[in-house]
């Protein structure tokens, strides 16, 4: 195979895989953090202490999370069918990689929560701040470093199951690579979308960890609680250095 013809073939492939993890990606944020701030408000001296909502929806996390993709993948077909109206293509490869990518995330966000300093928590709970006020201004602010670290854990981790959902028939450039790579003994061309995949998930990597450096330099999630901390003050001028008019 001619290096045009590869071109021909990665080019839409390549975008199928940004489609799809993408999707998946916006997708995951918006129900996996909810769910692992959940985790943290419910669990015991959270602001909603409420330990069997806590125990039933943390084994739901769990069993989810145990279930490997391919075997996630074929489960869902009858849903994934009903839901885009095909269980072909990068559109139907998004609802597994979303629903495999959720438990994950959300438990990434519980950890980066629960790492907010108990301080700032029980002062805004002090001052009278709402369950909404104490995520919206303190919990999510303060722990936004680490879930932009989620973030970029979760999209690589997506960019390895759509290669998986590739093989059956998710379209993408691990569809590419199987059909080509593997069933056509294509090994060169394999070796090069592997190469790819290296060098996407490497600058996903970098611009993740360059976003986390810079959220941290601003002070933990950009200072949203930063009134919430005791001001340094000035010291006082020497008695001595004080010139009498």
């Amino acid at each position: 195979m001619s290096w045009d013809q590869m071109q021909e073939l990665m080019w839409p492939a390549t975008q199928e895989t940004f489609q799809m993890v993408g999707v998946a990606t916006v997708c995951t944020v918006l129900l996996g953090l909810p769910i692992g701030v959940l985790l943290v408000l419910t669990s015991k001296g959270g602001a909603l202490q409420n330990q069997p909502v806590n125990k039933v929806l943390g084994a739901i996390v769990n069993l989810a999370r145990s279930l490997p993709f391919i075997i996630l993948m074929i489960a869902l077909i009858s849903f994934t069918r009903w839901l885009t109206g095909n269980s072909l293509g990068w559109q139907a490869a998004t609802v597994p990689l979303t629903v495999g990518a959720i438990p994950f995330f959300a438990r990434l966000v519980e950890t980066s929560v629960r790492e907010v300093d108990r301080g700032l928590i029980e002062a805004v709970q002090a001052m009278g701040g709402s369950t909404w006020t104490l995520v919206r201004k303190t919990l999510v602010p303060e722990a936004l470093p680490g879930i932009v670290a989620s973030v970029t854990t979760t999209v690589i981790a997506l960019i390895g199951y759509s290669a998986m959902a590739g093989t059956v028939g998710g379209g993408g450039l691990g569809d590419l690579a199987y059909r080509y790579g593997y069933l056509r003994f294509e090994t060169t061309f394999m070796w090069i979308i592997v190469a790819e995949i290296a060098i996407i998930v490497t600058v996903i990597q970098l611009a993740g960890d360059l976003a986390v450096r810079r959220l941290a330099n601003r002070g933990r999630g950009g200072g949203r609680t930063r009134l919430l901390r005791p001001r340094a003050t000035a010291p006082a001028p020497d008695e001595d250095l004080v010139v009498a008019s």
